[in-house]
Parts: structure tokens; C-alpha cells; sequence
């Protein structure tokens, strides 16, 4: 959660690590700070609230040294104040933290019984004095980082450097992110490469328990026991251009409208056009025990977790595998049953997730192949899992993930479909005929894109509603949840997502005229012509839903396929998607409803891809 820069070079770091801080805002902070080494003396300066404080205090400000650190922090022990913001300096000794050191008040005690004056409330001051006594005793850094580390529980992240030693960074990682960039005569740190990839596009991504000495010229990576690791470099082909609004006014907006692009790129290398079928290359080895498996679980957080329930649908209709979905934080406290003969199916758009690492980490332990959905190639969920299967979305800035969850969607629909193939459960027709259906999505999504100013002309009716409901059903149920999270994220107005048919269970004693119901109710193709289909039956279902709210009093916002008459009669505002099949039809009743939570964000004033308390990713428990 928490963004780190460092930069060892021969230009004055200010800019740089200004620059860096502001590429890591999507990850959500409270405070921010840099510390620069100038005349064998260190330099912090630190302020509450937007990059831009801090960037105030620092106006006129040049400086002559070319070694410094800055960090974004988002609040977990302490308050958000200038206090607590890093970098954390004690003795000789300045850092940044990433992560949570979970044994901190046992070190505390400890430094409190030396007479050392602890003058914040965080976790990360207390390492910062560890490191200091060590280098009183004579150790230099790397010496007194060997001596601290395996006296910390918990997960972390550290960028470390000292007065004493005034041509190095040490960078440290345990659970929480941290890469190196190379540069010509200067090298960066940075827990994300977003704060780098304008600078460098070559980088090294430490393990857990590893550490880097960073300096102008030269990089050394270390086990927690200080033998040297040999380090891969790897070269990043997101480019600048992509991390940029390019014209639109958020982040959030271009990534709505990039997900035609996105899903293009990310079906590509998934399909044998030759065979005109879904062909997941990673899925080859794979082949015989997918063919007997007995069950999936499918583990991830927020958003993501909202895909995996629509993975669940498609699993268990086109593979027949029983499937079940967890919480990524409550997974592996629960001491999940998991037979060798299933799979667990980790989803997460940076790789980092602090829960569904753990929970990854579980499964492993229990003997169970892991099979990951990721974003961020050689992030540490697509390293440590036995299968990783990447959406391929690009870069995504915005707090609030958009084309993330369509591409997770997107993947989990082709492999759905590829396990009922080589299950036998779908015949090769059938197979062919979703993988026709698949290729059609970039050209569906931007013919939903149209709908864009239909809705930003309904977003001032829904400014001042106290509360809204999201309500669908089947596989239409769990985007009714991602609509309803998207708006409490950016908007901050409250809402509920729920199964429709559960809303005379209790909550429908909410309904009055103050609450917006937004009701997704698409058909399938072809079943205006099967009134006994599954789709049409739902379809019946909804629209009983839809009075029971209308005789209330309530507004009605309805989703639908095409010109539906009977819906637009109905409903207060009516939103017509194009038609398309049972599967397809959640991936495009997504867009609308970011639309939606975007356009009344938007309008409340809200800071939509940099929404108050939340963070891109959630690297810590």
C-alpha cells in the first residue's frame, strides 16, 4: 500500500523522487516525505496529506548530494500526521517501510529499557532504532540488516541508508514489494514499477528474505544470510505513454475506455484461431489432472473476488467441477479442507495481495497446485504459484479497478471453457461456437462505451439519494455486487449489492422514494424465442422484483439487451447493452455500471482515482 522510491545517481534527487511519489498515488496515501544525503548529512522533510504539501516545503530547494529516499504512507499503526509520515530517522540511521512489523511493541519495550527516545507511533521507527544499534556497535549497514531481520515478525519492505555510508542504498523485502531499475550511472528502488518505467524499463525484482546494495554503478543481491543471489533482469514493455491520461480527465475514465483494447490483448494468446477454439498454452501440462479434478477454490479480495464468483457460475456450467469462493482473509484462518486431487485458483491484479499470498502459501502447504489470475508479470503471486495465467490488461492506475476485473472476468470465462472441453462436458461445437462469442467482446464493449452519455445525463438525478440498491440475478447477481462496491469506492454514497430474490427477506423494509434501485436485468440471445429458458424465466423474475419496488415508491435504474419496451416503461431510466449470450452479458453490464459510479463521483466532487482510505494494493494483512 505504502509507495517507496530510492535513488542512488548523479542528478539532484528531489525531482526524481517528487516525480516517483506522484506515480505512486493510485496506491492510496496519507502523507509523504523524502530524506536526501547532502554533506554527509541527511535531510527529511515530510508533511501531511497531498504530495503537493510536501512539494510546497520544498520550493527553491536545490540540492548538491544524489542519494535519497521518499515514501507515500497510508496509515496502520499511528495516526496520519507529520509525525508518523517517513522517512523515519534515528542516529545515523533513515528509512522507509512498507508493510506491517507485527512483533513491534516486543521491540518497544525493549528500546523503552535502553532510554531511547521513540518519538512517533509506528511500527517502522521502532526498526529504524534496531538498525541504529547495531551501527553503534561498529557493524556498517549491510552488517546490522543481517543482525536485525531475523528478529522481525511480519511483512515488510525497506529502503535503508545511513550517514556513514554515503554511496549506497540497501533495499530489503519480506512479503511486501520492492524492485530495482537500472539506470546509466544511477539505479532506482521502488515498490512498484509505475515510479520508475519513465526512467528505466530494465529491472530486478527481489524475492522474499532478499536484499540489494545499491549503488550508482553497481547492484549486489543477498539472501537473508548475506550470500550473493544471482539476480535476472527483466525488461518491461508497458510503456510511459500507457501510465498517462492521455486527454481524459481521470486515470479512471481512459481505463474504462481501454477495455475493448485490453480484452483484445488478453483473448489473443488464448485462442488457436487455426482450430477456432479456446487454447491456454500454460494449461498444457496440466491436461491430466484437469481432466480429473474433483474441485476448485477460488481465493481473492475485493473486486477480485467478485470476478471469481462469476468464475464460479461458469465453472460449474461449462466444466460441471464443483467450485467454492473465498475471502482472501479469511481463507487459510478457516483451515480450508483441500483434497490433492483439486486446484485453488488465486485472483489478484497486482500479484501482492497480502491475503491471497497467504492463502496461496496455504494451499501449497497442503499439497494443492495453485493456478493464478494476475495483471503484473513477475509479481510474487505469478512467481510463487504452479500455473499463472496473466490478463494482460496494462498498466492500471485508478484506484477503482475497471478493465482488471473485465480481463479477470474475460480469462476465467476461457478457461471455463477450455475445462469443459477437455472434460468432455462441452462437445468441440460447443467450444467453437463460445470461442466465436469471445472474439465478438472488443467489438461489444466499445458498442457499450455508447452508453456513456446517456449516463452522465442520469448522474445529476442520483446526487442527493441517500442509498441505492444493485440487484440481480445468477450470474448477473455478483456484478450487482462489483456496481454497488465501485460507487461506495469513488462516490462514497452507500450501497448495497444483493440476489434480487432476497430483498423481500429484509431489506426491501429500506425502499422508499430517497433510494435509487439499480436492477440488472438482461436476456440472452435467442431466448425471446424459448420463453422457458433459463434466461427468459430470470428475466420474469426481475421484473416481479421490479414492482415489488415500483409499488413502493422507489426509483428504478434498469440495465437491459437492446430497445426492451417492457423495461423502459417500467423503470424510471432504462439502459440498453447489446445482446449477447448468458456468459458474456456480466462482462458488459460491468461497463455501465462504472460509468455510473464514475459519473456520480464526478459530480459529489469526489477524487475518483484517488478515492479517501483506499489503496491499489493491499500489501499488508
Amino acid at each position: 500500500m505504502c509507495g517507496i522510491i530510492g535513488y542512488n545517481g548523479v542528478c539532484d534527487p528531489k525531482d526524481i523522487l517528487l516525480d516517483g511519489l506522484k506515480r505512486l498515488e493510485y496506491r492510496g496515501y496519507d502523507s509523504a516525505g523524502i530524506a536526501i544525503l547532502e554533506k554527509d548529512q541527511v535531510g527529511v522533510y515530510r508533511s501531511k496529506g497531498r504530495i503537493q504539501s510536501l512539494e510546497d516545503k520544498l520550493i527553491g530547494r536545490h540540492f548538491e548530494g544524489s542519494l535519497g529516499i521518499g515514501h507515500t504512507r497510508w496509515a496502520t499503526h499511528g495516526a496520519p500526521n507529520e509525525i508518523n509520515a517517513h522517512p523515519h530517522r534515528v542516529g545515523s540511521v533513515t528509512l522507509v517501510h512498507n508493510g506491517i512489523i507485527e512483533n513491534y511493541l516486543e521491540h518497544k519495550e525493549a528500546l523503552k529499557q535502553l532510554k531511547r527516545k521513540i518519538t512517533s507511533d509506528t511500527d517502522s521507527e521502532i526498526v529504524a532504532h534496531l538498525f541504529d544499534i547495531e551501527i553503534q556497535k561498529g557493524k556498517n549497514l549491510q552488517q546490522a540488516i543481517t543482525a536485525v531481520i531475523p528478529r522481525l515478525k511480519g511483512s515488510y519492505a525497506f529502503v535503508v541508508m545511513s550517514d556513514r555510508e554515503p554511496d549506497l542504498l540497501i533495499g530489503l523485502r519480506n512479503g511486501a514489494p520492492l524492485l530495482v531499475g537500472l539506470g546509466q550511472n544511477e539505479n532506482f528502488l521502488a515498490s512498484d514499477v509505475q515510479a520508475i518505467l519513465h526512467r528505466t524499463n530494465r529491472v530486478i525484482y527481489l524475492k522474499d528474505n532478499e536484499y540489494v546494495i545499491c549503488k550508482k554503478g553497481s547492484i549486489e543481491v543477498y539472501d537473508s544470510l548475506g550470500a550473493p543471489v544471482t539476480f535476472e533482469v527483466k525488461t518491461i514493455h508497458w510503456t510511459p505513454d500507457q501510465m498517462e491520461k492521455g486527454g481524459y480527465r481521470h486515470f479512471m475514465l481512459k481505463e474504462i475506455y481501454e477495455q475493448s483494447q485490453a480484452v483484445a490483448n488478453t483473448i489473443e494468446s488464448k485462442i488457436n484461431h487455426e482450430k477456432g477454439l479456446v487454447s491456454i498454452p500454460e494449461l498444457k501440462p496440466y491436461l491430466e489432472q484437469l481432466k480429473n479434478l474433483k474441485s476448485i477454490s477460488i481465493v481473492a479480495c475485493g473486486t477480485a473476488r467478485h470476478a471469481a464468483l462469476v468464475g464460479k457460475y461458469y465453472i460449474e456450467k461449462f466444466a460441471r467441477v464443483a467450485v467454492d469462493v473465498d475471502f482472501g482473509s479469511e481463507f487459510r484462518y478457516r483451515d480450508p479442507i483441500l483434497d490433492k486431487d483439486s486446484f485453488t485458483l488465486l485472483i489478484s491484479q497486482s500479484g501482492e495481495t497480502a491475503d491471497t499470498l497467504a492463502a496461496e502459501r496455504e494451499a501449497k502447504v497442503k499439497g494443492v497446485k495453485t493456478l493464478a489470475i494476475c495483471n503484473v508479470r513477475e509479481s510474487t503471486l505469478a512467481r510463487e504459484s504452479d500455473i499463472v495465467l496473466y490478463t494482460n490488461a496494462g498498466p492500471e492506475i485508478g484506484v477503482a479497478s475497471t478493465k482488471a476485473f473485465t480481463t479477470q472476468l474475460v480469462v476465467l470465462f476461457l478457461f471455463a471453457v477450455e475445462l469443459g472441453y477437455i472434460r468432455g462436458h462441452l462437445s468441440e461445437q460447443q467450444a467453437k461456437d463460445h470461442t466465436a462469442e469471445a472474439l465478438k467482446l472488443p467489438f461489444l464493449i466499445e458498442s457499450t462505451l455508447a452508453v456513456d452519455n446517456q449516463i452522465e445525463a442520469l448522474a445529476p438525478h442520483l446526487q442527493k439519494k441517500d442509498f441505492f440498491f444493485y440487484l440481480g440475478r445468477d450470474v448477473n447477481y455478483p456484478i450487482a455486487l462489483e456496481g454497488s462496491l465501485k460507487l461506495k469506492e469513488i462516490s462514497y454514497a452507500h450501497a448495497e449489492g444483493y440476489p434480487a430474490g432476497e430483498i423481500k427477506h429484509g431489506p426491501i423494509a429500506l425502499i422508499d422514494k430517497k433510494v435509487a434501485s439499480v436492477m440488472l436485468s438482461p436476456l440472452a440471445n435467442g431466448t425471446e424465442a424459448n420463453p422457458d429458458s433459463m434466461s427468459a424465466l430470470l428475466y420474469e423474475k426481475m421484473m416481479s422484483n421490479l414492482q415489488e419496488i415500483k409499488s413502493r415508491g422507489g426509483m428504478i435504474i434498469t440495465l437491459g439487451s437492446g430497445e426492451d419496451q417492457i423495461l423502459k416503461k417500467e423503470s424510471d431510466y432504462y439502459i440498453g447493452i447489446p445482446k449477447t449470450t448468458w456468459a458474456l452479458n456480466p462482462i458488459l453490464l460491468t461497463i455501465p455500471l462504472q460509468l455510473l459510479a464514475y459519473h456520480v463521483a464526478v459530480g459529489r466532487g469526489a477524487d475518483v482515482d484517488k478515492p479517501r482510505n483506499l489503496a491499489k494494493s493491499v500489501t499488508v494483512e
